[in-house]
């Protein structure tokens, strides 16, 4: 038989076979028959690569290495819903729902909001070519080589698709998978993953599409998207999408009326814990697609569906032990050592007490029965006391005076709930969390550095600032010696060091980790000062003007800069070549028709999203603040504004104008002097819609 043929019929076969053994619990063939026609077709296209298909059941167990993954603009954008815990919330969701369709019939579709990584999938003509990630809605990572070794994913679709399909889902880690994967990690004596959606995230994000599939992901689809229309429902789209291969839940339905949906949300209160990925609530879809276009979307999400989150689960259990961690920036946090108990699907044995505040505020003792709620359906806190339980020997817990990590006497700046330990530089924790922060992804993300090697590189003496990790190319004769750490690692790790020398300014500054200097405050303040040197040089007063900024940022800034430790700091990552400075020509304003103008904006708006709001007003020569003031020219409202902020603007005469009535300010097209309307004048009081 030709080599051709014979593969083909090997990937027809074992697709096949796939399919039915993860969409329908069916075993045609043995394991051992299944693994033998696995590895002739291996060897088949081994000795034949370019017949080999990107999409072959050989590609379930991974081995592409990618060094960086590619970004993906969305063809439809990928919005967030509205959250309601509420009932009642729901009601008035279904009567804009029936005003919005000005009385014409309509039902729902209800399905469980899986606890997983929101995944974009591209099939060709029946195959799989693209794996997205969710991004920020609008772009994310292609992860395709990742998401082919998901075995509950078809490569091929089966029966009859259109030529071009999205198919949207949720790749999640089952629980017993988690489980299983932090038992070993806690035998090799490596940290524990904390949840089952960030171990699915991280596993995603790997390079080596072997170990992602070694963490037996699996995918839940739950929308089609096709160019025109295909379908005249999304209930039919589901069920096309299962005709198809595609795994979806069948724990959706379809219900006639509101009262349908709130029964399927009573019925699934606990019998989500039976489920084999957690969930953390249930989503409404209003069902006929015309029916949601009809409705449309607001800029961030969709007005024919919303997300109902479960009231927290609760649990009682015993308090045997209080122990102190010590952060980033010094905070002290206490952990609560729990008796295990079942919560929400999980047995949980550790829980957030916050501050001590909220321990002096419970009265908590060792011993006593507590209770214990999840926040989010994921990090467990303390919330209450069985007092009746207290044993007579319970002893109050006493916060510490001295940081238990260095003994350094804790302080408690004025205003704030946590204690922090004030030795910046020699209390061990700190300087290794701040290490571990700047070769974070979203800062740095030094290839072959991460959050553990640098760790282990602190606690051996060979890092202790951010500046000595360019000293590690010189320091090679050492590494070489170390445990787990070969020469290809090494040559990893030295060459990740090099390349994060071109990261943009704004990431370099954000991995500093400035306090309260989060990824949006060093992306303002690189695109203010363009360089390292000006910011350091500016003081707080003319920091806090600068958008997203404010006065305890800015304070916070200008405390950093004139530390002596922290100017040595910047010159030594300038001196090895770190980005410390904005690279290309600032951005060129458009006009100055706002120039003299400032905005504060609130709510969701229409056409455009806050930020492209505020880099529009920014492009004519306006600025955007936080805080409505009597110096204020205007406050654009959109839906669902704070009525804290209209009411202070109306008190103190301040305008408040519509995202039309803004646009309405900027030059036709960008280019005109020339309003399209009237706004307004500053000092008088405009109408919203």
């Amino acid at each position: 038989m030709e080599p051709l043929v014979r593969i083909q019929a090997l990937t027809q076969r074992l697709h096949y076979l796939n399919n039915q053994y993860y969409q329908h619990d069916i075993s045609e063939v043995s394991d051992q028959e299944f693994d033998r026609l696995l590895a002739e077709l291996t060897q088949l296209e081994k000795d034949y690569p370019s017949l080999a298909s990107p999409n072959s059941p050989t590609q379930r167990v991974g081995g592409t290495v990618t060094k960086q993954f590619a970004q993906a603009t969305h063809r439809y954008p990928m919005l967030s819903l509205g959250n309601t815990y509420s009932e009642d919330d729901l009601r008035e969701f279904d009567e804009r729902v029936q005003r919005g369709l000005e009385g014409a019939a309509y039902a729902y579709v209800c399905e469980q909001k899986f606890d997983g990584v929101a995944m974009s999938l591209g099939y060709e003509n029946g195959e799989l070519h693209q794996g997205v990630t969710r991004g920020d809605g609008t772009r994310g990572d292609v992860v395709t080589a990742n998401v082919r070794t998901i075995r509950t994913l078809p490569l091929h679709l089966h029966g009859e698709f259109p030529a071009d399909a999205e198919v949207r889902g949720e790749v999640f880690m089952p629980n017993q998978v988690f489980d299983d994967l932090n038992q070993e990690r806690e035998q090799n004596g490596e940290a524990l993953l904390a949840n089952p959606r960030n171990a699915a995230s991280g596993a995603l994000k790997l390079q080596d599409s072997t170990l992602v599939a070694a963490r037996r992901l699996r995918f839940y689809a739950y929308s089609v998207l096709t160019p025109g229309r295909h379908f005249a429902s999304h209930s039919a789209a589901l069920e096309a999408a299962t005709a198809w291969g595609l795994p979806v839940s069948p724990t959706w339905r379809r219900c006639a009326n509101l009262q349908e949906v709130l029964d399927y949300i009573h019925e699934w209160a606990q019998k989500r814990f039976e489920l084999p990925v957690n969930t953390d609530g249930i989503v409404i879809k209003v069902d006929d697609l015309r029916q949601q276009d009809q409705l449309g979307l607001t800029a961030k999400s969709p007005r024919w569906a919303i997300a109902y989150k479960y009231p927290t689960a609760a649990a009682r259990t015993r308090l045997n032990e209080i122990i102190y961690n010590v952060g980033r920036t010094g905070a002290v946090t206490p952990v609560a050592l729990l008796d295990p108990v079942p919560l929400a699907g999980t047995i949980v044995k550790r829980a957030s007490v916050h501050n001590a505040n909220q321990i002096a505020l419970l009265d908590l003792r060792l011993g006593d029965m507590v209770f214990v709620e999840k926040g989010g359906e994921i990090i467990p806190k303390i919330t209450g006391v069985d007092l009746a339980a207290r044993p007579a020997e319970a002893i109050p817990v006493r916060f510490p005076t001295e940081c238990p990590a260095c003994g350094t006497p804790l302080v408690r700046p004025e205003g704030e709930a946590h204690f922090r330990c004030p030795n910046e530089r020699g209390c061990p924790p700190q300087s290794k969390a701040r290490l571990e922060h700047y070769v974070s992804r979203k800062a740095l993300n030094i290839d072959g550095l991460g959050a553990e090697t640098v760790g282990r590189f602190f606690d051996l003496g060979l890092v202790n600032t951010p500046a000595d990790i360019y000293d590690l190319p010189q320091r090679r004769p050492e590494l070489v010696t170390l445990e787990r750490l070969g020469e290809k690692s090494i040559d990893n790790l030295l060459a990740g060091i090099e390349k994060s020398k071109t990261v943009p300014f704004e990431r370099v500054l954000f991995g500093l980790g400035i306090r309260y200097v989060g990824e949006t405050v060093a992306q303002k303040l690189a695109q203010h000062y363009r360089t390292m040197a000006a910011i350091m040089a500016a003081p707080a007063a003319e920091l806090a003007a600068v958008p997203e900024v404010g006065g305890v940022i800015a304070d916070s800034v200008a405390l950093w800069s004139q530390q002596p430790e922290n100017q040595a700091l910047v010159q030594r990552l300038a001196a090895a070549g770190v980005q410390l400075a904005a690279s290309g020509e600032p951005p060129r304003a458009v006009s100055d028709r706002l120039a003299g103008l400032t905005f504060v904006l609130s709510g969701v708006f229409e056409n455009y999203s806050r930020e492209q709001l505020q880099d529009l007003i920014q492009q004519h020569g306006g600025k955007i603040t936080g805080s409505i003031s009597k110096k204020l020219s205007y406050l654009v409202a959109g839906e669902n504004m704070g009525p804290a902020k209209r009411e202070k603007a109306t008190t103190l005469k301040v305008p408040i104008i519509s995202e039309q009535e803004l646009l309405a300010l900027l030059p036709t097209g960008g280019a005109t002097d020339e309003p399209t309307d009237e706004l307004p004048a500053a000092g008088q009081q405009g109408e919203l819609f």
